[in-house]
């Protein structure tokens, strides 16, 4: 006896499913039946009224949500002490450091600027008045609020130009719309609006694009191909993280590229020629104009910052010369011989130090020091710092000559008599580095001469240039070995009082090893070499500036690696584990605390986890020739949802191997992308197309295992003129043909639900009204660190 095989489950034979016939190559004509069927799908796919309906009403919400109660609270809070202070200091001109590129801040200058505030106010702590300081700061807290509030339509549109039901457009859309770390994020002066609306921008732009690509080079294409390169520009503009977005859109790209290239491609085999203008067309606009609009911000950066500020530090002497009223330029002395200084490290800040205790015999792991008398770095300034400039040729006549680059010299530390020394012994935490100590001024001018000379290497400087305090950035060389005097930021144990190590790096030409003297104490306040001419700023090609801050802010974010209290890592961000305080008022218990909406942020990583579950069980099953799918649908799957998932993953898996301070806000862009993929998951398991069971061409027939025919293939059996009507159809008209109240109902859950969510944690999100303890600890779902929960 015979079993009728499942609808939904096609045994794969040896041959390829036939492929869809064109329309020309229809028989027979169409009737009327089906003419006005198709005209009245048509009609209401064209006007999608409900849709259009559905956007507005999630783009008022969305304003709503942002913009309520923004005046509130009136002071600092959080990194509004970071970004608003940059905004400042764009308004006075003053130059800053900091580790983002400026797009970012440039827009919230801007917004300050706008309503005519001249950054007086410098935004020094958290808790700092704005009404005593007269800030505008609702006007600062409105852009982001802005740009925040329009990143709720960006993401219905990406759902629904990627050809999504109206209920999975509401789903992925809600779960942005209330989610209370976007909202609490996007409504204070910090950078991530712009970052989140910048890429969920440059995902809606590629899809537009995608769909065009039928149709190259005409107005259209080359309009959304552009606007995708402008999007990822901003991008990475804000913040570098935006590399992720390059990748989630450079991976369709190449994928894309791949298939135009194939010879046997359905719309027929490109030229060579052909094929160069695509791969040109996108390498200019994802690639290249990204770049120069990248660096367009940087060179109004540049054009803006034009007066010395707390960014000069660091930043190299010629770069600092470029900016008026620069300190080092006031204050820069020309050093001579038997001078006294402080010599300071470039990044760490510590001072050179010695002081008359020594290294232990035998260090923790066993290796055996010199005893010498310690050389370490001091983070404050003390008389143990000083150290005094000794020639090493012509010491009679050397009185008053000047120092200049690339001659030989000692050091002399005044308060112990001693010279300072590097010789091949192991450092204490670097067995391939050589210690750096001090010797007693007899064996300095005898036995150990040799091991006490340095070279002055002054960076990127010239032959017989002068050696000046400030001004100066150079590497201390040990002329015999040829190390460079080099420290770091682990503190040495108790014995050396978890000071700095100072030791002697083989590596010479790592940007580390660099020092500079910051003054001579031990000059007069009036001697004539501290008098000045005003000097006029110099100027420096814009792409050795760029190059410069590029370099530095690289190494500033990669050094980010200190503890804080509200730090978290990437494996809690999913499931919501904790969150960061951003605000507290003890008089009225009200405090904002930045937490997503938990039951949102769970329900799309749990489809997260569902779709890699679908997706690996598709694997599993056509490995044994079984067809769960059919192909329309695994196309959709595996494009559409798989596209979203890369997002997520772009945005999220690099974290892992960072080895810098994370929060909870840097998961905020992956976010984003889980919701699209919970849209797309509600409509695939709540939403089955019409047709795509029935129209298949190859189904099976499971017979019984006794029947002689069994596992054989029945014949193909030629597809209606219905059944290949309705494979053309797109996928929005198949599912307008057929009931959606499955999705609805789940969508209708999943929304009042995520609303539910978002309405208990909003006195978390506003930080207002105040909560008493019951209050608090029915917030404290997975041991929050709240305030006032006693």
């Amino acid at each position: 006896m015979s079993a009728a095989a499942s609808p939904g489950v096609k045994q794969r034979g040896a041959k390829k499913r036939p492929t869809t016939p064109t329309p020309d190559s229809q028989n027979g004509d169409i009737t009327v039946s089906e003419k006005v069927t198709q005209t009245t799908t048509k009609e209401a796919v064209t006007t999608e009224w409900d849709y259009k309906l559905a956007i507005t009403v999630c783009t008022i919400l969305a304003f709503v949500t942002r913009f309520w109660d923004i005046s509130h609270p009136d002071q600092v809070v959080f990194d509004e002490v970071h970004f608003g202070k940059f905004a400042s200091y764009y308004l006075q001109r003053t130059y800053f450091f900091d580790v983002h590129p400026p797009f970012g801040k440039l827009l919230f200058a801007l917004a300050g600027w706008f309503v005519g505030y001249k950054g007086d106010f410098l935004f020094e702590n958290i808790g700092d008045s704005y009404i005593t300081n007269n800030v505008p700061y609702v006007a600062y807290r409105a852009m982001p609020a802005t740009l925040g509030a329009l990143t709720v339509p960006t993401v219905f549109m990406i759902m629904w130009d990627s050809g999504y039901s109206l209920p999975a457009c509401l789903t992925a859309t809600a779960l942005v719309l209330f989610d209370n770390a976007h909202v609490g994020q996007t409504r204070l002066i910090l950078l991530d609006a712009v970052l989140i609306l910048s890429m969920a921008l440059s995902a809606f732009c590629y899809v537009r694009f995608y769909k065009m690509r039928h149709d190259p080079f005409n107005r259209k294409w080359w309009k959304w191909l552009l606007l995708t390169g402008l999007s990822l520009s901003c991008v990475i503009s804000t913040k570098y993280v935006g590399a992720f977005t390059f990748f989630s859109i450079g991976v369709p790209v190449m994928i894309d590229l791949w298939e135009l290239l194939d010879v046997n491609r359905k719309r027929g085999a490109l030229s060579v020629p052909d094929f160069a203008q695509h791969l040109g067309a996108r390498v200019f606009a994802l690639i290249v104009l990204p770049f120069i609009v990248y660096l367009f911000w940087f060179q109004v950066h540049f054009a803006i910052l034009t007066k010395s500020g707390p960014g000069d530090e660091f930043m190299t002497p010629e770069f600092q010369e470029t900016l008026s009223d620069n300190v080092m330029a006031a204050q820069s002395v020309g050093i001579q011989y038997f001078d006294s200084m402080n010599i300071r490290h470039k990044e760490t800040k510590v001072y050179l130090h010695s002081h008359a205790e020594n290294y232990p015999l035998r260090y923790d792991d066993g290796r055996i020091s010199s005893q010498g008398q310690q050389v370490t770095g001091y983070p404050h300034n003390d008389t143990n710092n000083i150290w005094q400039i000794v020639p090493t040729t012509d010491y009679e006549t050397s009185v008053d000559r000047p120092v200049k680059n690339g001659e030989v010299v000692q050091y002399r530390h005044l308060a112990t008599d001693s010279y300072l020394l590097s010789h091949d012994v192991a450092s204490p935490y670097f067995p391939t580095n050589q210690e750096f100590t001090t010797v007693a001024a007899d064996l300095a001018a005898s036995d150990r001469y040799n091991d006490t000379l340095f070279e002055i290497r002054i960076d990127n400087g010239k032959e017989g240039q002068e050696f000046r305090s400030k001004a100066s950035h150079f590497k201390l060389i040990h002329f015999p070995t040829r190390v460079a005097m080099w420290t770091h930021t682990t503190p040495l144990p108790d014995w050396g009082h978890k000071q700095a190590e100072i030791n002697g790096n083989k590596n010479i030409q790592q940007s580390s090893n660099v020092w500079f003297v910051e003054d001579l104490p031990q000059l007069a306040e009036d001697s004539p070499r501290r008098q000045h001419e005003e000097k006029k700023a110099k100027t420096m090609p814009f792409m050795k500036k760029y190059l410069e801050l590029q370099r530095t802010m690289f190494f500033h974010n990669n050094a980010l690696t200190s503890s804080h209290p509200y730090a978290s890592f990437p494996i809690q961000w999913p499931f919501l584990l904790r969150g960061v305080s951003f605000w507290t008022q003890n008089d009225t218990r009200e405090q904002i605390y930045f937490l997503g909406n938990p039951l949102g942020w769970w329900l799309a990583s749990s489809l997260l986890a569902v779709f890699m579950g679908i997706i690996g069980a598709d694997q599993l099953t056509q490995r044994r020739g079984v067809d769960a799918l059919d192909d329309r649908t695994r196309s959709r799957l595996y494009n559409s949802t798989g596209f979203f998932f890369l997002l997520w993953a772009a945005h999220y898996v690099p974290f892992y191997i960072m080895g810098r301070q994370l929060f909870l806000h840097h998961y905020l862009p992956a976010h984003l992308a889980s919701a699209l993929v919970s849209g797309a998951l509600l409509e695939f398991i709540f939403n089955v197309e019409p047709g795509a069971t029935s129209t298949s061409a190859n189904v099976i027939e499971a017979m019984s295992p006794n029947d002689a025919s069994f596992g054989k293939k029945a014949a193909p059996k030629p597809a209606t003129k219905q059944q290949l009507q309705e494979r053309r159809r797109p996928i929005r008209e198949r599912i307008g043909g057929q009931s959606l109240m499955m999705t609805w109902a789940a969508a209708g859950v999943v929304i009042a639900v995520i609303a539910s969510g978002y309405i208990l944690f909003a006195p978390l999100t506003y930080g207002r009204p105040g909560l008493d303890v019951e209050q608090v600890l029915r917030r404290k779902w997975l041991n929050y660190d709240l305030h006032f929960a006693k």
